[in-house]
């Protein structure tokens, strides 16, 4: 399935950082819960990555809706955006969400 197949839709994300955890090789720590689609297969050849988006403790596992998609221009990982049922984020607030990562990945939103 290709990524932007996902928007819309409802998924099942597992957490293997949740927010307040270090990144084991870089050592930044995660500013929001991220985890992956259990059964997916990204550019990268692992899980579907996913940043979990209004919630703000951390988490094993959350349903919730795909609202966009980071699209990576100069990697091949794009991560899925999934927030509670209904929520709206604005572009600006998922840019703010994600800085702590992807600001070192050139990137678009896409809706």
């Amino acid at each position: 399935m290709n990524t932007k197949d996902y928007i819309g839709k409802s998924v099942k994300v597992t957490m293997d950082r949740p927010l307040g955890s270090k990144h084991p090789k870089h050592g930044f720590i995660y500013e929001c819960n991220y985890g992956y689609i259990a059964g997916t297969i990204s550019g990268d050849g692992e899980e579907l990555d996913a940043y979990v988006l209004g919630i703000n403790k951390a988490i094993n596992e959350f349903d919730g809706e795909c609202i966009a998609v980071i699209h990576r221009t100069n990697d091949d990982d794009d991560k899925l955006v999934v927030v509670p049922k209904g929520a709206k984020i604005s572009d600006a607030e998922i840019e703010e969400k994600i800085a702590f990562q992807e600001k070192w990945f050139e990137h678009k939103i896409i809706r």
